[in-house]
């Protein structure tokens, strides 16, 4: 590596931030980029070790050591060829991607890990900024013609393989503008849309149509994809998980992506038909702990809420490993996100019993309880009971429910398709081959795998673009994630 003892010399450190008061004015991005100087102190980081497990912790198999050492080196346009062997969009997992890589750093055993989430996000900026990344479309032409189902991560990753190897692609989006999830469920402040927009527009200019407000199976019969020689379906995990207790019907009470999709829709000058979803002024309860809940808090707060409160059934999780997290596996460690700093009450352990009505048929209340994990010998909660004399009211006039996905939407598409699904209600395909079980039809991400990281959707993307590839040409230039590359 560029230096050897750079691990023990430096330690980790993240970009500044714009401070809390003024970033939350706006839904702009607020973290800053490194100095060079700084840059090449986290690159340094990276030691020789003699397994990189970062490369088993990440789905695409990045390369991970050789491009530190490429930045290290101040070598850019090497940097950039190695990261974008194994990712198509370093642009988006550099921002929004929750880095099982670092989980899996060698030197995270008893030091901070590299900071490879962050040395990634530079690298394509500073690959753009230079104008080393270009359209490329290829004089190659197969005839053949494929049909991408859904824009986000895993639809667009499929489409840019496709292309690459000669292929006509056309991707369908039922939503106004590509890009799924990335448009329509990350807040702007994680991910800006001109990052979406610029990347898209690569993608037409080497050859990629888009036809948006085209829902397949509602206002475009699904014997349109008839004419093609292969479809590959990346909808996504779109069925939220509900939760029906008493009051469920009350106003106020949302989906989590329901609030989401709106304010980014605003923010984006999109119309949308349904009724603001504001938190202004409102005491607000977010139920669920994860990610999509942490951008509930992040929107909230935007908006000027009165309270911001955060719920999770399960136990506060541990700040450090445990033997039941053991290296390098991924840890369910307590993560505080740049939402929870703005402001917010986490509690966990809370079950939640009632939403509580004004007699009007709006959300005034919450009532809720305390529970008590059983654990097992690891440590682990398996079993919980409801702690006796802890039900309690709080007031409340927005609740967000953010407890996950359970599926793909069934009705439409996949019905009149007649694709079969597996026992969790996901698209089911043959094992590492992707494709379903009628004809010419494949499925990635999400629907496929259930609900799941964007570096996961976009290795499912690249993975199954391969398998459409040798199906259509009996074989396939496209890489493998397991492929050894050369660089020189």
């Amino acid at each position: 590596m560029g230096k050897p003892t750079g691990f023990k010399e430096f330690e980790r450190t993240l970009p500044k931030k714009e401070a809390v008061a003024s970033r939350k004015k706006t839904y702009n991005e607020f973290v800053h980029a490194y100095s060079d100087e700084e840059l090449n102190k986290q690159a340094a980081r990276c030691m020789n070790c003699g397994i990189p497990f970062c490369h088993s912790g990440c789905p695409l198999g990045n390369v991970i050591p050789e491009f530190n050492d490429a930045v290290y080196d101040g070598k850019w346009e090497e940097a950039y060829r190695i990261l974008v062997s194994t990712n198509n969009f370093p642009e988006f997992t550099g921002r929004i991607c929750p880095a099982p890589c670092e989980s899996a750093c060698v030197l995270g055993i008893n030091r901070p890990p590299v900071a490879i989430e962050e040395i990634e996000k530079h690298i394509i900026e500073i690959a753009f900024k230079r104008e080393f990344i270009k359209a490329r479309p290829t004089h190659l032409k197969t005839g053949k013609r494929v049909a991408v189902v859904g824009s986000g991560p895993a639809g667009l990753a499929a489409a840019a393989q496709l292309i690459k190897v000669g292929h006509e692609v056309t991707v369908y989006e039922r939503d106004d503008k590509p890009g799924g999830l990335l448009r329509y469920g990350i807040p702007d402040f994680k991910l800006e849309k001109w990052v979406i927009d610029r990347r898209i527009k690569l993608l037409e200019e080497e050859g990629v149509q888009f036809r948006c407000n085209a829902e397949v199976g509602k206002n475009v019969p699904v014997t349109e994809l008839e004419a093609y020689d292969a479809v590959v379906l990346a909808g996504g995990s779109t069925i939220p998980r509900n939760l029906n207790i008493p009051g469920r019907e009350l106003n106020g009470v949302h989906f989590a992506m329901e609030f989401l999709k709106q304010q980014n829709k605003r923010v984006g000058n999109s119309t949308f038909e349904e009724a603001d979803i504001l938190a202004t002024g409102k005491n607000v309860l977010v139920i669920g702990g994860g990610d999509t809940g942490s951008d509930c808090v992040g929107t909230s707060n935007r908006h000027g809420a009165k309270s911001v409160t955060q719920f999770e059934l399960m136990p506060q999780p541990p700040k450090d490993r445990t033997e039941a997290m053991p290296w390098p596996t991924y840890p369910m460690l307590l993560k505080t996100t740049t939402s929870h700093e703005e402001g917010c009450e986490r509690q966990w352990s809370v079950g939640t019993k009632e939403f509580i009505g004004d007699g009007e048929g709006n959300l005034k209340a919450i009532r809720v309880v305390d529970l008590e994990w059983e654990r097992d010998q690891m440590g682990r909660p398996v079993k919980f009971t409801e702690v006796a004399g802890s039900a309690r009211e709080l007031p409340c006039e927005r609740v967000f429910l953010a407890m996950g996905f359970l599926h793909p939407q069934h009705e439409g598409l996949l019905q009149q398709l007649g694709v079969e699904l597996d026992e969790r209600g996901n698209v089911r395909a043959v094992e590492g081959e992707y494709q379903t079980s009628a004809d010419r039809i494949f499925v990635a991400g999400d629907m496929r795998r259930g609900q799941s990281l964007v570096v996961w959707a976009i290795s499912e993307g690249r993975e199954c673009a391969r398998k459409v590839d040798e199906y259509l040409m009996g074989y396939s230039e496209l890489e493998s994630k397991d492929a050894v590359f050369d660089y020189a």
